[in-house]
C-alpha cells in the first residue's frame, strides 16, 4: 500500500517526468525489452508485433543471445540496459528476480515506464522500495502476473460472480528445469495462484498451514501445498511442483450450486451442476439415480502475454493504472514470503499470532 512507504508524494523535476508526457499521443510507444531469456524472448516477439508500439532495442548480459534476438527483430542491441533507457517511454524487464529491485529501480528514476516480470521483487523491503519509487515518479509500475489475463481466468471470474463460493483449490505443477532455480517453487510457480486467489476472494487471509520439500540441490522448496482461511469464510488450498512429471495448471471452485473448474494450458472451463437425484426401489432393495448437468465455457484465444502486454501499453498510453500493479503484487509477494517461512518451520500462523514480527495484521489485509 503506498501510503505505508515514505517519500511517495515527492514531486519530480522535468527531467525526472516520464517520456510520454513530452511527446504527441498519436507517436507510437517506445518500448524496450531488458533480459530476453525464456520470457523476455517472448516480450520481444509480442511487442514487435503490436499497434502503435515501436520496440526500440533489447538488452541483456549474455551478448551473443541479445545480438541474436536484436537481429531477428531488426532493432538494437545494447550491452548496458542503461543506455537503452533515454531512447524509450517503457522498457519490459524479465532478467532474475534478485535483479528485478536494481533495474526496476534504475528504470523507474529515468522515468521510464516499466513492466517487471512476477515476482516484482526478491524481497518485501525491494518491492516496498519499488512500488514507492513508481508513486514518487507518477510512472506505471505493471507486474508480470500473467494469469491474470488468462481467458481462462478471465471468464472463471466472470462465472463466480454469480456463485456462493465455499472452497477454493488450486494445482500448479511442472517437471523439474533449471529455468528459475534462483528461487523457491512458491516465488516461481504458486505466486500465480496467490495472486488470482487474492482477486478472487477479496478478504483478508487469517489463518494459514503450509508445509514443503526439498527435491533438489538448489537449496529452495520444490514442493509446497498450503491452505489459506478468509475471513469471509472460504477456504482455500495451493499446491505447487517443480518435481511433478506433467505440467499442470487448474484452478477448481467449490461453489454451493456448483463445482467450476478451470485449465488454464488448454483454455478450458467446465461447470458441473446437479441436476435430478432419484430413489427407487427394487425387490426391497434402494437404488440410487443422479443425473448431473456440464456446461463448457466459451473463451477466447488471445494469448496471454499478448493481451498483458497491451495492457500495459494502453496504460501508459492512457495513464491509467494497470490492474496488477505494484499494490497488488506487493500484496501476493507478503503472502508468498510467509507461506515460504511456513512451510520451512511448519508452524500455523492467525491473525492473532504475532511470534513473527514481519507478521503484523495489517500487512496482510488483502481485501
Amino acid at each position: 500500500m503506498v501510503e505505508e512507504f515514505t517519500g511517495a508524494t515527492q514531486k519530480m523535476s522535468d527531467t525526472q517526468k516520464p517520456l510520454t508526457s513530452q511527446r504527441s499521443i498519436f507517436d507510437p510507444i517506445r518500448i524496450g525489452v531488458i533480459g530476453v531469456g525464456n520470457m523476455g524472448q517472448h516480450h520481444s516477439r509480442i511487442l514487435s508485433l503490436l499497434k502503435d508500439v515501436e520496440l526500440v532495442g533489447v538488452s541483456d548480459v549474455n551478448v551473443e543471445r541479445g545480438i541474436d534476438i536484436a537481429s531477428k527483430y531488426r532493432v538494437r542491441f545494447f550491452e548496458n540496459y542503461q543506455d537503452l533507457l533515454p531512447h524509450v517511454d517503457a522498457v519490459c524487464i524479465a532478467v532474475p528476480t534478485r535483479l528485478h529491485h536494481s533495474v526496476g529501480m534504475d528504470c523507474l528514476r529515468a522515468g521510464v515506464h516499466t513492466l517487471i516480470e512476477k515476482p516484482i521483487a526478491a524481497s518485501i523491503a525491494e518491492a516496498e522500495s519499488l512500488v514507492n519509487a513508481a508513486a514518487s515518479s507518477h510512472g506505471i509500475l505493471q507486474v508480470g502476473h500473467i494469469e491474470r489475463f488468462n481467458p481462462a481466468f478471465q471468464e472463471l471470474s466472470k462465472v463466480l460472480k454469480t456463485e456462493e463460493v465455499l472452497a477454493l483449490e488450486a494445482h500448479r505443477m511442472s517437471p523439474y528445469s533449471q529455468r528459475a532455480n534462483d528461487v523457491s517453487v512458491v516465488l516461481d510457480l504458486m505466486i500465480h495462484d496467490i495472486d488470482l486467489l487474492l482477486e478472487l476472494v477479496g478478504s483478508p487471509v487469517v489463518k494459514l498451514t503450509a508445509s514443503g520439500s526439498c527435491a533438489s540441490n538448489s537449496g529452495h522448496l520444490d514442493y509446497v501445498t498450503a491452505t489459506l482461511g478468509f475471513a469471509n469464510g472460504i477456504v482455500a488450498t495451493l499446491t505447487a511442483s517443480k518435481v511433478t512429471h506433467r505440467k499442470i495448471r487448474r484452478l477448481a471452485a467449490h461453489c454451493k450450486n456448483c463445482l467450476t473448474e478451470a485449465d488454464f494450458l488448454n483454455n478450458d472451463i467446465l461447470i458441473h451442476r446437479q441436476t435430478t437425484a432419484n430413489y427407487s426401489t427394487d425387490y426391497g432393495q434402494v437404488l440410487y439415480r443422479q443425473d448431473g448437468l456440464i456446461e463448457k465455457v466459451h473463451t477466447t484465444k488471445i494469448e496471454p502475454l499478448h493481451a498483458e502486454l497491451e495492457h500495459f501499453v494502453h496504460c501508459v498510453r492512457g495513464g491509467d493504472q494497470p490492474s496488477v500493479g505494484g499494490t497488488q503484487a506487493l500484496k501476493a509477494l507478503r503472502l508468498a514470503s510467509l507461506i515460504e517461512q511456513m512451510a520451512l518451520d511448519g508452524k500455523v500462523w492467525q491473525d492473532s499470532d504475532l511470534s513473527y514480527q514481519y507478521l503484523n495484521p495489517s500487512q496482510m489485509s488483502l481485501s
